[in-house]
């Protein structure tokens, strides 16, 4: 019998408040999650510049939360503890949660939302619209965390503790080489993909979320947007030069979270749904 007819009949016997029940707890299909991230990339791709520059600002400045509240909780722990690090990256989700919640412009969301529509149909005007708000998004990125680390280092905001934990987060950051950056940007940008796909079909998005970053930062790996916090950080004290944060850090952070967001999972799962969606079409 066919699977279609048999639900239908199954279906027929069920009240109407069974069906609202089963529909409730029904997973979406990955071709339904991928329209649903497919229909949010367009629309991204078509806001005005004025709202992703103040979008990509904003996210810029409450994603250094991360870096502050992880140096907070650093303060109050021994550093010598094997179990501090799961602790202090608590702290670490915070502007992650502010950023994504709260719907503003952090550029490792966009490796795979506003690359979903790019591939169907594939146009160069998609093509030059993605690289037009990949540019804003990340330069605004980039100066929302500049100006929040150089809030944080000119006003004497936190107690000597917290800055020196905020030190030695900055120049564990710094002290990645290249290689490490890109690599350990890989794993962010795989996790940060993970999280976009997933968001859809979850209904405590604030757990996943959490979860999710809490991760990123446990493994130690490279965010462009949280990292660039730190190295500005360094490069306002004098510590790093603008050679080694763009050379060393913002340039292969950013391929990193590239490959791994964009180059990895959202071609994989556009392998995985491409096949329903040509079905779907010839219907």
């Amino acid at each position: 019998m066919d699977h279609k007819v048999e639900e239908e009949k199954v279906d027929q016997t069920l009240s109407w408040r069974e069906k609202i029940a089963v529909e409730e707890h029904e997973k979406l299909s990955p071709r339904l999650v991928y329209e649903i991230i497919r229909r949010d990339g367009a629309e991204e791709l078509d806001r005005p510049t004025a709202a992703l520059i103040f979008s990509g600002i904003a996210a810029g400045l409450v994603i250094s939360f991360s870096f502050v509240f992880k140096a907070i909780i650093a303060s109050y722990l021994p550093t010598d503890a094997i179990w501090t690090d799961l602790i202090t990256n608590i702290g670490y989700t915070i502007g992650f949660l502010i950023a994504i919640l709260g719907h503003m412009q952090l550029f490792t969301e966009n490796t795979i939302t506003t690359v979903v529509p790019l591939f169907k149909p594939f146009t160069f005007d998609k093509l030059r619209a993605v690289g037009r708000l990949w540019g804003i998004v990340i330069l605004c990125n980039v100066i929302g965390t500049g100006l929040a680390s150089l809030f944080f280092l000119t006003t004497h905001l936190f107690t000597p503790g917290i800055d020196q934990a905020l030190d030695e987060l900055a120049h564990h950051v710094g002290s990645f080489s290249a290689t490490q950056n890109m690599l350990k940007g890989i794993m962010s940008g795989l996790l940060i993909a993970a999280l976009v796909w997933m968001l859809p079909s979850v209904s405590n998005k604030f757990l996943l979320i959490f979860f999710m970053t809490y991760l990123i930062g446990l493994g130690d790996f490279t965010h462009v947007v949280v990292g660039s916090t730190e190295m500005s950080y360094l490069v306002w004290q004098g510590e790093a030069s603008i050679n080694k944060y763009l050379f060393t850090f913002l340039i292969p952070t950013t391929i990193g979270n590239i490959i791994g967001g964009t180059g990895v999972f959202t071609l994989l799962i556009y392998g995985q749904v491409t096949e329903e969606l040509e079905q779907q079409d010839h219907r």
